[in-house]
């Protein structure tokens, strides 16, 4: 492409001057054909003056060409032709079409002058009028010449003939030698590109090129080595500059690699090591619950026989009353313990049977609705028509409904309200949501609130409140895990001093490919709910 453009530069630019050096030529015609027809006027007019009485003389003779020239301008042919050609001699007339039209374009002052190039013949003609003038008219006047008769008259045309021959083989030559010179100067500045894009610009790039590659394939110890002088050479200390940055940031993650390999290797030990302190927790929990529950349903079991007998007096019944509360309290939490040591361990089990989800939360809210009524709390629950009979685990749903509504119970203010409701989310999911008019949840406190041993209060920092509403903290941790157990999940809005709403999103059918027979009743009382002793689960406290 470069030197397809410089040659038609050099073409274009040749050709111009040689077109202006054609011009130059061609003015050159004119100017000497103008001084002929001068010289030969002045020669007609001298050999007219010789013989002042012969008034032919006039007319030009037909060896007018050989008047007196310079030897070097005989060999062109000079003629001249009177306005009345007809009547003059043969020589005087126009012969050819071109000459008469010529005579008529100068004869009505169309052109000043009128040229003409026969390239058949090689010839080049110079046609001029013959103006006359003042000295004219009285010099023809006193010969009676009828030539002319006013100034400004055209009195004839003059011809001036040039054998183009010789020219055009010159002009020729020139031509072949521009052409020549141009194809030279074109090759030679092509020439001179290659060499300045080969040695100036390709090499010190393909030199970067194979220092890249050298350094791609691991011989980090390659420099760019460019003495140019130039730009080429500053772009080679800067990638020397890169290679030993690059070098330097190599072996510093190499340090950081290694470094981060025995951080690693730590943390897995550490991390394995944690894993079994948790499973030791874990069996411990699950053992110590066990066992506690073994005396304390002994304790609670001999309560109950003093309960019924009468020769107790009041302040022995309270006295018992305080043991039963204290050990039903007791009892909650080992349930709770166990139940997360359960999940942590993988070995809770999930019975699958059909239940309606209406029946059991009006069990559920009719059992709580003493503990409601108590401060005065207003609870009210409804269940859209569109959600079918749930296949599922009863006895964890009501573990965990019993958990929020406990929850709500305990945290909502006297004259507050607890709101149920159950609808579909789509077609295989339903919502159930807990909604009070409570203390609300802090937003900072709301992404830890389903941790383990957090409470509330306790995310609030407030002792007062801590030891207002009892709790250890467990029951939203189990109820995550219960949703996760079944398939769903729970999530919370809530706005501090304002209530809370938890909602719980399970599927309508648990899988299962031999689901138990349907529950026809709820039975549990509130009283076995407490206990957590029930055919349909235990249930752990609130937090």
């Amino acid at each position: 492409m470069f030197g397809g453009a410089l040659m038609l530069l050099i073409t274009g630019s040749f050709y111009v001057y040689a077109q202006l050096n054609l011009r130059i030529v061609r003015e050159q015609y004119r100017d000497r054909a103008q001084l002929l027809i001068a010289q030969n006027m002045m020669t007609t007019h001298w050999k007219a003056s010789q013989n002042p009485n012969e008034s032919e003389l006039i007319v030009i003779p037909e060896n007018l060409n050989e008047a007196l020239k310079p030897d070097r301008l005989r060999e062109f042919n000079w003629k001249f032709m009177p306005e009345d050609y007809e009547n003059a001699s043969t020589t005087a007339r126009p012969v050819e079409t071109f000459e008469i039209e010529a005579f008529r374009d100068l004869l009505s002052k169309k052109e000043p002058y009128v040229i003409h190039e026969d390239t058949e013949r090689g010839r080049y003609l110079y046609f001029e009028p013959i103006i006359a003038t003042e000295l004219c008219l009285q010099c023809h006047r006193d010969r009676h010449s009828p030539l002319v008769s006013e100034t400004n008259q055209i009195m004839g045309m003059a011809r001036i003939t040039f054998e183009l021959r010789e020219t055009q083989h010159d002009i020729a030559r020139n031509n072949a030698i521009l052409i020549v010179m141009a194809i030279v100067t074109a090759v030679l500045g092509m020439g001179v590109a290659y060499v300045i894009v080969r040695y100036v610009i390709v090499k010190p790039i393909m030199h970067l090129k194979d220092v890249s590659d050298a350094i791609a394939q691991g011989e980090l110890d390659q420099r760019a080595d460019i003495r140019t002088g130039d730009e080429f050479q500053e772009l080679s200390h800067a990638f020397n500059r890169m290679l030993r940055h690059l070098v330097t940031t190599q072996e510093e993650l190499k340090q950081s690699a290694a470094s981060l390999d025995y951080k690693v290797d730590e943390l897995a030990q550490a991390n394995l090591s944690l894993h079994e302190m948790n499973k030791i927790k874990n069996e411990f929990l699950a053992t110590m619950s066990h066992e506690l529950r073994t005396p304390l349903n002994s304790i609670l079991g001999f309560s109950d026989v003093l309960a019924v007998a009468e020769n107790l007096n009041e302040k022995q019944k309270k006295y018992l009353s305080n043991i039963q509360t204290s050990g039903n309290n007791l009892l909650l939490l080992i349930n709770d313990i166990l139940d997360l040591a359960k999940i942590d361990a993988g070995r809770m089990e999930v019975h699958i049977s059909e239940f309606s989800i209406a029946d059991l939360i009006e069990q559920l809210a009719l059992s709580v609705k003493p503990l409601a009524e108590k401060k005065n709390i207003d609870m009210d629950w409804e269940v859209s028509e569109s959600v079918p009979v749930l296949v599922q685990d009863v006895g964890k749903m009501q573990q965990i409904l019993y958990n929020l509504l406990s929850n709500a119970i305990k945290f909502t203010p006297e004259g507050g309200r607890i709101r149920i409701d159950v609808s579909m989310h789509d077609e295989t999911l339903f919502d159930l949501v807990v909604a009070d008019t409570g203390i609300g949840i802090p937003l900072e406190d709301q992404s830890i609130i389903f941790e383990k041993f957090r409470q509330g209060q306790n995310l609030a920092g407030s002792d007062s409140m801590t030891r207002e509403y009892e709790g250890t903290g467990l029951g939203l941790s189990i109820i995550k895990e219960l949703c996760r157990l079944l398939g769903g999940e729970v999530s919370l809005e809530s706005e501090f001093g304002k209530g809370s709403t938890f909602t719980v999103r399970l599927p309508v059918e648990l899988a299962c490919q031999n689901p138990l027979e349907s529950a026809d009743s709820f039975t549990s009382t509130p009283a076995e709910l407490m206990k957590g002793s029930s055919s349909l689960g235990s249930f752990s406290s609130a937090d």
